[in-house]
């Protein structure tokens, strides 16, 4: 083995303390050398030098300590150069930058070309050199570099980017229209296109694709969304393409980077209605989605802007308590957000503030029983009240609202025996305008399942002005039937309530426009089971409602009489000749026969 050293000088050869120097260079690769290799006998005077992938003289060389006066080249061991961007002029080129002049040759500027000009690459200049070498044998690829952007603006505010900003024009409808009516003012071959949605604050714009995705239309996620708002485009290509297609997805190739560029937040709006649409209605979008809530906002989700369809009303928290409504929704929403046909159905939301359980009771004999059921299957969080003994029914549904703390209510009428399987995470929908919920409940008696005695979740608010001027509180207000079983109805259990629930609901019924439904249910009352004393007092209810209906014509004033308890009482005792305490004497006995 012999010395080693990285620079060639006299007094380097004088230190050597073997027979030969081997001087090395910076750049190569010796992991393969074989440093033991000596020259012929007679070739021991001369220094040896050794040839590169790309020179004969690649820097590396053998030289005898006695001195010499010749070189010779050697091919027996090619060294490997390594990539050294030293003395290169621009690196924004697919190229071996192992590259290295012939150190024989005098000082030049060595031109490459590129697969489209021989002037177009990269530069290699030694130092002191003025004279230009072409190298027309070794050719670069140029890089997709874009070295400026095109800002698509969605907002009406200044915004400054870590990037020479080329052009700007405003978001319209979509986001293949948009590109090409701003790329036809571009004259860069490559060019970024970013929005004032995003955060580029850390963004490397030096990215650039492999040479086999140059002509690709290269988008970044903005967040989570994989359809994002920034690209990276080769102008030509993509006007090329996009004038054959409709949709930006349907651009061939796409290419989805992995790397997210951070969108802003939305606004967060809060209101104070019962419905979102009032608060969408009142709102002046500025931006192209905004979070509105109603009592906290919730983790954001990030929509697509790409096209209409994609801009999706978003529902954060069950019940649109919390929800995402992009600015185009505004334009449809007349009495719902449903207007909007774009909403979002696969999105989880999450669960929102439980609604209060309020029990309504007065004097019901199962009212304990019932009550005790309710707190004993409940299973959830919401909160339970009792509102027991008012007097008149729109009094006592104004008391069961005024105690509850939320905005509805499930109402439980003492007589309903709450299903243990109840969902009470349910929560009204606020993409609606505000409406009562009625829930379905079963007849033990007919064995109908429907709404009457059902649980009901009640408006806090339409409760309030409920002036109550048809034949049904519930009825008189926007409405809408939920078919969940709340529970079934013991309404039986009491021959009073018995009558008198059968003889208000038939008369509605017969008060309704006829169809299959109401015919059906209005048969099914009038033909209860009779066997039981006390249930027999529903079918006795449903035949007086029916023959009183007929008796009067159908007259609204004489049916809206029967909305108070009193005047149904009257009506029960003159109707059966029977005075307050005969009525309560037979009807105790037939209880008592029933237990």
């Amino acid at each position: 083995m012999f010395d080693k050293c990285y620079s060639y000088s006299k007094d380097a050869l004088e230190q050597c303390k073997t027979r030969y120097l081997w001087v090395l260079d910076k750049h190569c690769d010796y992991s393969d050398f074989d440093f033991s290799w000596e020259p012929a006998p007679w070739e021991k005077d001369f220094r040896h030098a050794f040839a590169s992938q790309w020179q004969k003289d690649s820097g590396t060389y053998l030289i005898p300590k006695t001195g010499f006066t010749e070189t010779k080249y050697s091919r027996e061991q090619i060294v490997t150069r390594l990539p050294n961007y030293e003395n290169w002029d621009s690196i924004d080129f697919d190229f071996d930058y192992s590259w290295h002049p012939d150190p024989t040759e005098p000082p030049y500027i060595y031109q490459f070309g590129t697969q489209h000009q021989k002037t177009g690459g990269p530069r290699f200049v030694v130092p002191g050199a003025t004279d230009i070498k072409f190298v027309g044998d070794i050719t670069s690829t140029v890089r997709a570099v874009a070295s400026g952007a095109v800002l698509i603006k969605h907002l009406n505010t200044d915004y400054d980017a870590n990037i020479d900003i080329l052009n700007s024009t405003r978001f319209i409808s979509n986001y293949l229209d948009t590109l090409k009516r701003v790329l036809k003012k571009v004259n860069q071959e490559y060019v970024w296109v970013i929005s004032d949605l995003c955060d580029y604050t850390n963004f490397d714009f030096s990215w650039h694709p492999e040479l086999w995705q140059n002509r690709m239309l290269h988008v970044f996620p903005s967040n989570e969304q994989k359809f994002g708002d920034t690209f990276f485009i080769h102008v030509e290509s993509f006007l090329e393409t996009a004038s054959t297609i409709k949709l930006l997805e349907y651009y061939t190739p796409l290419n989805f980077l992995e790397q997210s560029v951070p969108r802003k937040p939305p606004p967060e709006v809060q209101y104070s209605t019962d419905s979102v649409v009032d608060a969408v209605w009142g709102h002046n979008f500025q931006e192209p989605v905004v979070q509105f809530y109603r009592y906290k906002p919730e983790k954001q989700v990030t929509i697509s802007l790409w096209q209409e369809r994609l801009r999706t009303v978003v529902t954060l928290a069950k019940g649109s308590e919390c929800v995402l409504v992009p600015k185009d929704a505004k334009n449809y929403i007349k009495t719902q957000v449903y207007d909007y046909k774009w909403i979002d159905k696969k999105h989880k939301p999450k669960q929102a503030n439980p609604l209060d359980i309020v029990f309504i009771s007065n004097g019901e004999s199962n009212a304990e029983k019932n009550w005790e059921h309710l707190n004993r299957v409940h299973k959830g969080t919401n909160r339970i009240v009792r509102v027991d003994g008012v007097k008149g029914r729109a009094e006592a549904y104004r008391a069961s609202l005024e105690a509850s703390n939320t905005d509805w209510a499930f109402c439980v009428f003492a007589k309903l025996e709450i299903n243990q399987d109840f969902d009470w995470t349910w929560q009204p929908d606020r993409l609606q305008q505000a409406k009562h919920y009625i829930f379905h409940a079963k007849n033990p008696v007919n064995g109908l399942v429907y709404g009457h005695m059902a649980m009901i979740a009640y408006n806090k608010k339409l409760v309030a002005v409920n002036q109550s001027q048809g034949l049904d509180f519930t009825l008189d207000q926007e409405h809408e039937v939920v078919p969940l079983l709340s529970g079934v109805a013991r309404y039986a259990d009491d021959p009073w309530i018995a009558w008198r629930s059968a003889f208000r609901e038939c008369l509605k019924l017969k008060h309704s426009l006829p169809n299959i439904d109401n015919n059906y249910r209005l048969s099914q009352w009038l033909k209860a089971d009779t066997t039981s004393a006390v249930a027999g007092w529903s079918a006795i209810g449903a035949q007086d409602a029916v023959d009183y209906y007929e008796s009067v014509d159908g007259d609204f004033a004489s049916l809206r009489l029967t909305y108070e308890w009193q005047w149904l009482a009257e009506y029960l005792f003159k109707r059966h000749n029977l005075t307050p305490d005969q009525l309560c004497t037979q009807l105790q006995d037939q209880s008592a026969q029933d237990i």
